[in-house]
């Protein structure tokens, strides 16, 4: 259906102009063979002639250029999955029709009276979890048969728009080209200023826990998209850190801090992740890194109903895992992984993308930037288990680059001798099913 957009390739196709049956037409225009860039005198450099202005390109192809790196680099972002921004809200599973809200279904052999409530409750009778008699009557609590219903919840964002400015001098640009200078300092810019782009969204989903509860110091925080660690906690992680550091110390502090999604989550545990801390923040509290604090979390996520397609931590951690294994004469599998817009994946047949190790076929992503929570020091860097079937980055407008000003025949529009541009991107980091996200922390 012409004009929907029902996939990230439909963004894409909708945001770059290149919407099927075109495919790449937009770097395959009739004369179009060399490189996308201006020429000395301004003039458009390609050795064919169909193409006469490719200003208008600047925004399309740089842009792209960065959302590329996005999803092309082994960092944080690149290893969730990208989806429009379709809907500013979703429903999640708050509570079964039966037996509870936990992990394991919960039943009862207590000596209580059988009515039509107790059939819904969160610990029914053993005997009277569906099994009902011949020709059981409906609405009848003796033949354990009665009206039951799931609860659920409605969670909400709101996008957020990550933008970088930049702008250079007419002289800057012409001087660029002498006394030993670098040369077209526009194409230098760009590719910095995309570079730090693609880097920054990185950092903004490993931004450390602590940082929401400095209400005072950092009360613009909410603009960033929602850090993987902020996504996956529990009530029982932010009581260590209220207890150690006064997170929620003030309304506002705790808000940042407890509140997600437009729900606060000391009052809802379907929003609690997997999260094993330990028993305090406080430096006595850290613990060694041990296979079983490993094994636990990959068994207790797949118990919730998780299925891990990725760990993410720091490249200490890593080493550190590798050095316990390797002291058991055990050794990490290793696995080819390619990040796309639809998440990490593997490959099979064919050596491309990035060779990663592995934890039980589970792929160890390292990310330079991955945090440790809590105040002790020399800890190990935080291990986060993601089930990317169920979290993702809302985009509503992928990255894209915005330029204008005196090289393009318009100083008016920036006020300056000079160009001014932009790179931005608008997304939203998402998640449906919070139990089947996993974090281990305070750790050495």
């Amino acid at each position: 259906m012409t004009g929907y957009i029902n996939t990230i390739a439909d963004l894409e196709a909708q945001t770059y102009g290149m919407n099927l049956p075109a495919g790449n037409a937009l770097l395959k225009q009739a004369g179009m063979v060399g490189g996308i860039h201006t020429g000395h005198d301004g003039s458009p450099s390609f050795s064919g002639s169909a193409v006469s202005d490719v200003s208008a390109l600047y925004n399309v192809v740089y842009g792209q250029k960065v959302w590329s790196m996005l999803n092309r680099e082994v960092n944080a972002l690149s290893m969730i999955s990208k989806r429009p921004y379709t809907s500013s809200g979703w429903r999640v599973l708050k509570s079964r029709p039966a037996g509870g809200s936990g992990n394991l279904f919960t039943v009862d052999k207590a000596d209580v009276s059988l009515t039509l409530g107790e059939l819904g409750s969160d610990t029914p009778r053993a005997d009277s979890i569906g099994g009902v008699p011949e020709n059981a009557g409906l609405s009848t609590a003796q033949d354990g048969l009665g009206p039951i219903a799931p609860t659920y919840a409605q969670l909400n964002m709101s996008p957020k728009v990550v933008a970088h400015q930049f702008d250079f001098s007419e002289l800057a640009m012409e001087m660029a080209q002498i006394d030993d200078g670098i040369g077209d300092i526009r194409a230098q810019m760009r590719e910095d200023m995309g570079k730090h782009h693609a880097e920054v969204q990185n950092k903004m989903l490993v931004m450390p826990l602590e940082f929401y509860g400095e209400a005072t110091l950092l009360p613009n925080i909410g603009n960033n998209y929602t850090s993987l660690l902020k996504v996956i906690t529990s009530k029982a992680e932010l009581d260590l850190l209220d207890a150690q550091s006064s997170l929620m110390t003030d309304g506002a502090t705790a808000t940042n801090v407890s509140h997600i999604y437009g729900t606060n989550r000391d009052s809802a545990s379907f929003l609690d992740a997997e999260v094993d801390a330990g028993s305090t923040y406080a430096a006595t509290g850290v613990r060694s890194l041990t296979l079983t604090l490993l094994n636990n979390m990959v068994r207790n996520l797949r118990l919730a109903g998780g299925s891990p397609k990725v760990i993410l931590t720091g490249y200490d951690t890593i080493q550190a895992l590798a050095d316990l294994l390797q002291s058991q004469e055990r050794f990490m599998d290793r696995k080819e992984i390619v990040p796309t817009v639809n998440g990490v994946r593997g490959t099979k047949g064919q050596e491309v993308g990035f060779r990663v190790a592995t934890y039980y076929d589970i792929p160890l992503i390292p990310v330079k930037d991955m945090t440790t929570t809590g105040l002790a020091s020399s800890k190990l860097s935080d291990l986060l288990f993601l089930d990317t079937d169920h979290l993702w980055l809302s985009v509503m407008k992928p990255t894209q680059y915005f330029e204008d000003g005196i090289a393009n025949g318009n100083p008016f529009g920036v006020g300056t001798l000079g160009n001014r541009a932009l790179y931005r991107t608008i997304g939203e980091v998402g998640c449906s099913f919070f139990k089947g996200q996993g974090k281990i922390t305070n750790i050495q």
